[in-house]
């Protein structure tokens, strides 16, 4: 039995609501991909001082305060390796063209031996 009136605990029924239901479960096919599709984006998160972007499934620092981004240090690790197979490649290319000018230049010797061989003995048999 209350004591001042009327039970004032009982709450009161809402109102039906007017706008249409948010429930991704009413979507269509078409909505549905647009709404929750594979393409999120880039996703960005602050922490403290850091920022960093989750792409191709690794997180990537931002620069904050005037660094070099990690985007930045990947990239020129990239073109370091590819300087570096090209700098191999170059002496590979080297070293076959400093095997081939000594192999020209030891036959060039002996053609040289035989020709003054001959020279001489050319001579030795005209002289007599």
């Amino acid at each position: 039995m209350p004591l001042f009136g009327g039970n004032k605990f009982t709450p009161k029924k809402p109102l039906a609501r007017k706008a249409a239901s948010l429930s991704s479960l009413n979507l269509d096919a078409h909505q549905s991909a647009a709404e929750f599709g594979l393409d999120y984006g880039l996703v960005n998160v602050k922490l403290d001082k850091e920022e960093l972007t989750f792409h191709n499934g690794q997180w990537i620092t931002e620069s904050s305060g005037g660094g070099v981004s990690q985007r930045d240090v990947i990239r020129l690790k990239k073109q370091n390796k590819q300087i570096g197979e090209e700098n191999n490649l170059l002496k590979l290319k080297v070293d076959i063209l400093l095997d081939m000018l000594t192999e020209h230049s030891a036959e060039l010797n002996l053609v040289e031996k035989r020709l003054e061989e001959l020279q001489l003995g050319g001579n030795r048999a005209y002289r007599k």
